[in-house]
């Protein structure tokens, strides 16, 4: 029998991108606030089939599951250490809901494929936060899995907001093997 392995190089070819170009994902700094990054308990449930990014999945159902999308404070502390939603650190204000906003389309990601050697998904639409007001300054989102417990799947992070009875949108970049949210090469 032989057993694959998969360096520790591969494990950190995980990429995230957020519609511009973002620096490669390195260690935080003590000083460091958010920080982003594909959460480390994600990575593993992957390979466990525990997120269902697509209908083409094999377990128990083939209903793609649904996800959230939360803000966080830019003085938080939210980054791929956290393994499921918190409140900790979340924004609050006029018109927002504690645990965010759900990613909307039908289903939330658009199907997992891949191009080359890179696997790639993105949510199907823009995630848009309409009508709130952030008096606190923001920097980051986590987008987690709703129907599996509310695991962490990913923070981005972003310059630093504030929103005045606006609506904030991220908008999603194109879904291929360069700049997809989720990338694994």
């Amino acid at each position: 029998m032989r057993k694959t392995l998969i360096s520790k190089a591969v494990a950190a070819a995980f990429l995230l991108g957020l519609g511009a170009p973002i620096a490669p994902l390195t260690a935080p700094t003590a000083e460091a606030a958010n920080t982003q990054g594909m959460a480390t308990s994600f990575k593993v449930e992957v390979l466990n089939g525990i997120h269902a990014l697509g209908t083409s999945v094999v377990r128990a159902g083939t209903t793609p599951d649904s996800f959230k999308a939360a803000l966080y404070l830019a003085s938080a502390t939210t980054g791929p250490g956290n393994t499921v939603y918190t409140a900790t650190g979340e924004v609050s204000g006029t018109n927002y809901v504690a645990g965010g906003v759900d990613l909307t389309g039908s289903p939330d990601w658009i199907a997992p494929t891949s191009t080359g050697t890179t696997a790639f998904s993105t949510p199907s639409n823009s995630i848009v936060f309409t009508t709130v007001t952030l008096a606190t300054a923001f920097d980051a989102v986590m987008i987690y899995n709703s129907t599996q417990g509310n695991k962490a799947v990913s923070v981005h992070t972003f310059g630093s907001q504030t929103v005045t009875a606006g609506t904030f949108t991220l908008t999603m970049p194109t879904n291929d093997a360069t700049t997809g949210l989720i990338r694994i090469a």
